[in-house]
């Protein structure tokens, strides 16, 4: 059995997970408006972040934020789980996911080539995107497995679920397993917004412009950040008193394999359901599910009716919300922090609301939460879906420990 023992987040609710969740529950936005160089403002969601905390100046040299905000959550994380000093270097790993690395280092060298015709010299180590793994792998002697996954929006949830099958195989003892993200910057902003996926919004609506599963929905907010799980087995856990989140249950991977871009349900219903496989969990089991929900008008459709397959007559069992309405979507770092909130839902035994959806889209026939949290006294098992860009649909299923 592999249990979560530690989060580590850094996002645009803050660094303390109790407080993250519970503005998270109050349905708080942290999407606000960029201008940048564009002339039309786009809604995104920044983490509110000090380097100076946690870096020297010297330290800072050729390492984009990307990577700083890795170490932080990272640091974080192993704080929480009160790990450090039992640690043995060589079996233990770090697993994340990371879907564009160094953005902004990238985009300063091309700005600054256009310029001067001189391009920083630490640009690539601080663009790649293996370097907040390997950041973090420094920071604190890490030797195991430190392995990077370019997958898109499902890159950390799938950091997570090879973690927990390393140590399910012995192969480790415990993995620092999450995901990093930060391309807050004009030319990433320019290109998604080139592809009619960003939310619109009016003039002083842009804490509300993402609204997955509503009638009026138009996209999504991007946001940044970086959240990690500690995850050991069981054994290890109790040898060491650890105080225990929940049980990582299990997992599903599946590919579409038709589009680039678009969704396919079949796709994630093979994910779904092989999740619940291997977690050993039916439908009518699963009381909560933190939905990928990005808020465009074809996505949300497509995951409501893969849930609607799956679950069957169980449909009523379940509730369904997404947090992106509120933390705007970390992409390659989502899944990660999606599943740090799913992990807080099933220990604290609170469903996240399903923010700024006033009219529920007949086309999404799912048990939304609704606009407030609700206390789940019941709630033993939940999961969290990420699907990505590629075809990638991947499914963490957690588990509550008593």
């Amino acid at each position: 059995m592999v249990v979560v023992t530690g989060l580590g987040m850094v996002c645009p609710h803050g660094d303390d997970p109790c407080t993250i969740f519970q503005r998270v529950l109050g349905a708080e936005s942290a999407v606000h408006e960029f201008t940048g160089n564009r002339a039309k403002p786009v809604a995104v969601a920044t983490a509110p972040f000090d380097e100076a905390r946690w870096f020297s100046r010297l330290q800072l040299t050729g390492v984009d934020r990307v990577s700083q905000l890795a170490v932080a959550a990272a640091q974080l994380g192993l704080e929480d789980a009160q790990i450090q000093g039992t640690l043995d270097p060589e079996r233990t790993g770090v697993y994340l996911g990371c879907g564009m690395g160094g953005a902004a280092a990238i985009e300063a060298a091309y700005l600054s080539g256009a310029r001067s015709g001189r391009t920083p010299p630490l640009t690539i180590p601080a663009f790649m995107p293996n370097a907040p793994a390997a950041h973090i792998a420094m920071r604190f002697g890490i030797q195991g497995p430190v392995l990077t996954y370019a997958i898109a929006c499902a890159a950390s949830a799938v950091a997570i679920a090879e973690a927990a099958k390393a140590i399910q195989s012995g192969a480790i003892e415990v993995a620092l397993a999450g995901g990093s993200e930060a391309l807050i910057v004009p030319g990433v902003l320019q290109a998604w917004d080139a592809m009619h996926t960003l939310a619109r919004f009016e003039t002083g609506s842009v804490a509300s412009a993402c609204r997955p599963f509503a009638r009026d929905r138009s996209g999504f907010a991007l946001g940044e950040g970086a959240a990690f799980l500690v995850l050991e087995s069981a054994q290890r856990a109790q040898r060491r008193g650890a105080r225990v989140y929940a049980e990582f249950a299990g997992s599903g991977i599946s590919c579409d394999a038709t589009h680039l871009t678009k969704p396919d349900v079949r796709g994630q219903i093979r994910a779904l359901n092989l999740a619940l496989r291997d977690a050993g969990l039916r439908p009518r089991e699963i009381g909560y599910c933190n939905a990928h929900g990005t808020a465009t008008s074809v996505g949300d459709v497509v995951e409501s009716e893969a849930l609607g397959c799956v679950w069957g007559e169980d449909l009523a069992h379940l509730k369904v919300s997404s947090t992106k309405a509120v933390h705007g979507h970390l992409l390659g770092a989502a899944g990660a922090l999606e599943a740090a909130l799913t992990v807080l839902a099933l220990h604290e035994r609170a469903l996240p609301p399903n923010a700024h959806c006033p009219e529920q889209d007949p086309s999404c026939a799912i048990p939304l939460v609704g606009p407030e949290a609700v206390h789940a006294p019941h709630l033993t098992a939940a999961i969290t879906s990420s699907f990505a860009f590629g075809g990638t649909n991947t499914v963490l299923a957690f588990r509550r420990i008593d």
